[in-house]
């Protein structure tokens, strides 16, 4: 298992790291680190969240090779996860649209989401963290809704062939992450009705049957 940390700030790749100790995955920072990745041998790639913009042209030099990468998954069949940032850059990558939505950081609640054995949201609880200020509001061509919010119709995907699924929460954040995040927003539930982090063990129990098929 691979994970690309996306965060351009050093100081802030505490999530990507978090992500890859669940996972017990190899790591690399993407945006330091830029270029093809040998998906030879790969079980499975996931694309971390960032505090870049995926419009921004200023992180073409290192969002174009990850366009590319998200592609090349596609198309091998390799299964991929993309959070937060990593879920908006697939559908990027796809065609679809990202823009602006304002900031939020708190717990939230999916309105509908699919829990099928075959994806990743399987018994996952409806809430969930976010920190984001963007928003995918045009799926990329593949791609179709498996999860919705109260704001985001696009909250989860996932491609109609290839093993790929994005969401837009953050399924490593933990409680202890809270003071860490500027302008956190307490909600009317807290951290013990959130089990999101079960998406990263879906995943890899999805990422290891695919690989067996």
């Amino acid at each position: 298992m691979l994970v690309l940390d996306n965060e351009t700030d050093p100081d802030h790749r505490y999530l990507g790291r978090a992500i890859a100790e669940r996972l017990d995955a190899s790591y690399r920072v993407y945006p330091d680190d830029p270029g093809p990745v040998d998906l030879s041998g790969v079980e499975g790639v996931v694309l971390s969240g960032s505090s870049a913009s995926v419009y921004e042209a200023e992180h073409e030099p290192w969002t174009g090779p990850q366009r590319e990468l998200i592609r090349d998954c596609i198309t091998e069949r390799v299964p991929l996860l993309g959070i937060c940032f990593g879920h908006q850059l697939v559908n990027d990558a796809l065609g679809g649209t990202v823009e602006f939505d304002g900031r939020r950081a708190r717990l939230v609640r999916m309105t509908d989401y699919e829990t099928g054995e075959d994806g990743v949201l399987g018994g996952v609880d409806p809430t969930v963290p976010v920190v984001h200020g963007d928003v995918v509001t045009e799926l990329g061509e593949g791609m179709r809704s498996v999860g919705t919010s109260g704001y985001d119709p696009n909250f989860c995907a996932r491609h109609r062939e290839a093993p790929i699924w994005t969401v837009q929460f953050h399924p490593e954040f933990r409680e202890a992450f809270v003071p860490r995040i500027s302008g956190w927003e307490p909600a009317d539930v807290g951290f013990e009705a959130c089990n999101a982090v079960r998406v990263l063990d879906n995943f890899a129990r999805v990422a290891r049957t695919a690989g067996e098929r």
